[in-house]
């Protein structure tokens, strides 16, 4: 495809020449003649002179010379994106139909243009909406509820009485609706699991990636707002609410009953105790560990996390630390020969 072609298929500015045949997209460093490639955090600005790119998408307000033809974009990562869709091979989209080795219950409602994946198991009861794909070896527990245009990819495991809204997409291994961790302790220290009786809602336009588990309420509900977005390897515990169009980044985990609002996001690996608020449009940073409320639109970091102002000054101080020591010695040195003076 012509660079022309592509930078007006993103809406961009071209500097350079239109007639450069592009092949495929790549990054950067690995990137080689023929290929397209962006430019969206300044950290890497410098790699653009060196990339070996045969054009590459840059911000609006570029201002460096390159030796590759450029596209500025107002946003080049999804200018980026965009490219990346026109270079994509699709996998051949699933036809519509029941593989021959799935079992659905007599008692399963199916949408209109539904694929269902080899080995697939549909539970009595579970209604699944129009268009929507499962792929191989999923499990459609009890009475759940699949919405239109959703996709479903192998493994994944849907609990009894689970909830999921349209154009949902879920991600290899994943549970939604196992058991939440509760137990009863006894007075011989052990413990009696406590039913766990509620059950996983998730709205419309949510992403969970791979590996995730999303446990059932013990009672009420676990709830995922529209548009949220879920990396892998996350843990969502039971009666845990979270709002629309937040971000869990992965390993991230979040404790029995807490309330994630809006646009909130959780970075990699961060930790949050059970019973907690956090407010609209907060961030909790890498490996935060949260013991308290957050409040909207605040940007914790450390463990225990903190307002990242104060934690980065504590962890400052904590640096200075071996030479204060130090220092320290020298003036009880310096106090000794004092001493001994007098």
């Amino acid at each position: 495809m012509k660079l022309s072609e592509i930078a007006e298929q993103v809406g961009g500015i071209l500097e350079g020449r239109g007639d450069i045949e592009i092949n495929a997209v790549a990054g950067l460093k690995e990137a080689s003649s023929g290929d397209i490639s962006f430019l969206a955090n300044p950290k890497y600005a410098a790699q653009v002179a060196e990339t070996a790119a045969s054009a590459v998408i840059v911000p609006n307000d570029w201002d460096r010379s390159v030796k590759c033809a450029v596209i500025r974009s107002e946003n080049s990562d999804q200018a980026f994106a965009k490219i990346a869709e026109l270079f994509y091979e699709p996998v051949p989209a699933a036809a519509p139909g029941i593989h021959a080795s799935a079992s659905v219950a007599e008692s399963a409602q199916l949408g209109e243009g539904v694929s269902i994946g080899a080995n697939v198991v549909i539970e009595a009861g579970a209604v699944i909406g129009a268009n929507t794909v499962i792929q191989a070896n999923c499990v459609i527990g009890y009475k759940s509820v699949i919405g239109d245009d959703c996709l479903l990819y192998p493994l994944v495991s849907t609990r009894e009485f689970t909830e999921i809204g349209n154009r949902v997409i879920i991600h290899n291994g994943t549970v939604v609706g196992s058991d939440g961790f509760g137990y009863a302790v006894q007075k011989d220290g052990s413990r009696t699991k406590i039913p766990q009786i509620g059950k996983v809602v998730i709205g419309d336009d949510v992403e969970i990636g791979a590996n995730v588990a999303i446990d059932r309420a013990r009672f009420g509900k676990t709830k995922i707002g529209n548009g949220s977005k879920i990396d892998n390897l996350v843990q969502i515990a039971h009666n845990v609410v979270i709002g629309e169009h937040t971000v869990m980044c992965g390993q991230s985990g979040i404790s029995g009953s807490t309330t994630i609002g809006s646009k909130v996001i959780l970075a990699g690996q961060a930790g949050l105790a059970g019973h907690l608020e956090v407010g609209d449009g907060a961030i909790v940073g890498a490996q935060a560990g949260v013991m308290k409320d957050v409040k909207a639109k605040d940007f914790v970091i450390g463990s225990p996390a903190m307002t990242h102002l104060l934690t980065k000054k504590m962890i400052a101080s904590m640096i200075t630390l071996p030479k204060l020591k130090d220092k320290m010695k020298r003036l009880e040195v310096q106090m000794a020969e004092l001493q001994k003076e007098k």
